[in-house]
């Protein structure tokens, strides 16, 4: 391996695991895949751990070869499965854990998860286990990161469902509301409106009032504009009493549809299996650095790390002028 001259690692073999962990999202896979690598070069074992944190205390681990992440980084989900875990709260469960991971001989874990699993994370890290975050999760809601794994493949999927759910609208002339992921962070909702495009979004960042909502979706029935698009985050409302209170106050015909979790599943895109590697590899480079105790992220395409400790504390990434920006775009003037 070419070691250039700002390029100065730790060489011995580290035992190291990796995990995935709370909801499953695109490009965990590729995440996974670049641990592997990138350990494999330098000679590293790697465990993966299944099921999550409920899988660590039960010592559901496996090491993991070149041959078992061949031709995965185009899967959606997880070839690791994924778990929600109570037990993991509890100091018990924490320090269970942790003695699974002293008898593995594991000098760090890689943890791929959104700010649940980071929580979690940083409670190994006070045990003493050298942890590094990989923040995956479709909602884009860890502040310290421009980009979450998974967000651009939701966006993406969001567009192709819109597109379909459009033609049928406009077939009957009707609007439809459609409710998308994002109980408190509206990005899913934002993006996709900016881009799918639909008239009206609404998120939870940014209330807008609902008779002001439905009084443009009237405006624009009166302008001739009979179908339009709205989306919004659940965070936000659910779109069945959105599309209620709309027809109890206007005559427009309005149909709520709910994408759950058609948002998660899928191929992911290029610019998250990207992100995905570049991360994950990184993770690996930083326990050979020495580091301890990270979050890692992407800031101006460039890749970054945080304390652990410090990554949920960063949990405002919403561009409000984005917003602004689509309303502006859609008055009908």
């Amino acid at each position: 391996m070419l070691i250039t001259q700002t390029e100065v690692f730790d060489m011995s073999v580290m035992r190291i695991g990796v995990l995935t962990s709370g909801g499953d999202t695109p490009g965990m896979n590729a995440a996974i895949r670049a641990v592997v690598r990138r350990g494999l070069s330098f000679g590293d074992v790697v465990l993966g751990v299944y099921h999550g944190y409920e899988g660590l205390m039960d010592g559901r681990v496996k090491q993991l070869q070149s041959s078992d992440v061949h031709g995965i980084i185009q899967r959606g989900g997880t070839i690791l499965r994924t778990a929600r875990s109570e037990v993991f709260r509890t100091p018990e469960g924490q320090a269970k854990a942790m003695q699974l991971m002293t008898a593995y001989e594991m000098d760090a874990l890689i943890v791929i998860g959104g700010d649940g699993s980071f929580h979690g994370a940083q409670a190994l890290a006070e045990l003493g286990m050298n942890v590094m975050g990989i923040p995956g999760t479709i909602d884009n809601d860890i502040g310290y990161t421009d980009f979450t794994i998974g967000f651009d493949t939701a966006v993406n999927n969001v567009m192709g469902e819109m597109e379909k759910i459009r033609d049928t609208m406009r077939s009957h002339d009707r609007v439809a509301v459609v409710e998308v992921m994002g109980r408190a962070c509206g990005d899913i909702a934002l993006w996709s409106a900016m881009t799918a495009p639909a008239d009206i979004v609404l998120t939870p960042e940014s209330p807008r009032d609902w008779g002001e909502a439905a009084s443009q979706l009237m405006h624009n029935k009166l302008m001739g504009r009979f179908t339009s698009m709205v989306i919004i985050a659940e965070g936000a409302g659910k779109a069945e009493d959105f599309a209620k209170f709309v027809q109890e106050h206007t005559d427009v015909e309005i149909k709520p549809v709910v994408l759950s979790y058609i948002q998660r599943g899928g191929a992911p895109t290029a610019a998250d299996r990207m992100l995905a590697t570049r991360l994950g590899a990184r993770a690996v480079e930083l326990i050979h650095e020495g580091v301890r105790n990270r979050a890692l992220g992407i800031h101006d395409n460039h890749i970054v790390d945080v304390a652990i400790k410090d990554s949920t504390a960063h949990n405002e990434n919403y561009d409000q002028s984005l917003y602004e920006l689509h309303s502006k775009m859609n008055r009908i003037y």
